[in-house]
């Protein structure tokens, strides 16, 4: 019997409140996040992990000191493996998480442990980015080349459209509707994590790819009319981010007295930029502008059409020796996004 194993990939986040600027530090100290050289940036990275701990201490006080991911991306490890349980061999599912425990290394060598046949990595993003995806697998790839971790692996890129994703983040919006529809005509404010405009304008495709994601959802919904707006979060430092911003979509919603619905599109986990800043930050901004009603839709997390669309992505890349894309490894993006990892036409 063939032994897989899976490596799904993730942010990561502070196990205990000690952890909470050295985190920060692994963050500010990748290359695709801060672009300058590696002396400078490891200064860069002291600076801003300490100027920047004291507010994360606070905001993580809110989640018990510690961010729940590494919990999240278990629970979907394990639903994973049941899903692909007697179709795929024996299957292990591993976590490699990118700036905090478990890192890539300490997967390399469970990996290399278990001694599998094949392998694939996922990561869960289901959009790509050179700040995410890229990120993760730079990383993976360092350290399975220095412990003589050769099996091939596969891999899986991105998955903005993915009719599991999709009919999974359906499910979950279809009654965040029902309720706000209560208190009014409901918009549906798609949010995703910002990037500067400067990496989407070097090539990335990650803003595209959201884009690709709620068109996908609005087409499922199948509801004429729908009154619907992308918008971006997280924005950290003085560069310009991609817009528009969530506070701007915010404001709008309450000079228009619409009641929101709000999605976190691009991520798949509950973690602080949910549990924190959609579920307390941006819902105090909206109360105190009397938006008429907030409803915030959980992140698919652990959702069965969700996870069966990840089984059903593992089983079609074991054949396949390309990333593998939702067109079966032909290139997604449009030719502009010369950062999207599929070179072919």
């Amino acid at each position: 019997m063939k032994r897989l194993a899976v490596v799904m990939f993730n942010l990561g986040g502070p196990d205990s409140p000690e952890a909470i600027e050295p985190f920060l530090f692994n963050l500010f100290n990748d290359a695709a996040i801060i672009e300058a050289p590696g002396p400078l940036r490891w200064i860069l990275a002291k600076f801003m992990s300490r100027r920047r701990a004291p507010k994360a201490r606070e905001i993580y006080k809110n989640l018990g000191s510690k961010s729940p991911l590494l919990e999240e991306t278990q629970a979907q490890a394990a639903a994973l493996a049941h899903r692909l349980e007697g179709r795929a061999g024996e299957v292990r599912v591993f976590i490699a998480m990118r700036y905090w425990h478990p890192m890539s290394g300490e997967t390399v060598q469970a990996v290399r442990a278990f001694d599998p046949d094949e392998i694939v990595l996922l990561p869960l993003y289901p959009q790509y980015s050179t700040t995410t995806t890229a990120s993760s697998l730079k990383e993976w790839r360092s350290h399975a080349a220095a412990q003589g971790l050769n099996d091939p692996a596969r891999v899986i890129c991105c998955y903005p459209a993915d009719p599991g994703l999709i009919r999974g983040q359906a499910a979950l919006i279809g009654p965040a509707i029902a309720e706000a529809k209560n208190h009014g005509r409901p918009r549906i404010l798609f949010s995703a994590h910002g990037l500067p405009k400067k990496i989407v304008a070097g090539g990335d495709p990650y803003q595209w790819q959201i884009e690709q994601t709620v068109r996908a959802i609005v087409e499922i919904l199948d509801s004429p009319g729908l009154d619907w707006a992308v918008c971006y979060q997280s924005r950290v430092g003085p560069l310009q981010w991609i817009g528009p911003s969530m506070d701007e979509e915010i404001l709008r919603a309450a000079g228009d007295r619409v009641p929101v619905v709000v999605v976190p599109v691009a991520f798949v986990s509950e973690h602080s930029e949910t549990l924190v800043e959609l579920d307390i930050q941006y819902r105090s901004l909206a109360h105190e502008r009397k938006v008429p009603h907030y409803v915030r839709v959980p992140a698919v997390g652990v959702q069965e059409d969700f996870i069966g669309g990840l089984a059903e992505m593992v089983e079609t890349t074991l054949g396949s020796e390309k990333p593998l894309c939702p067109s079966d490894g032909i290139r997604l993006c449009p030719a502009g996004y010369g950062k999207c990892p599929i070179t072919g036409p």
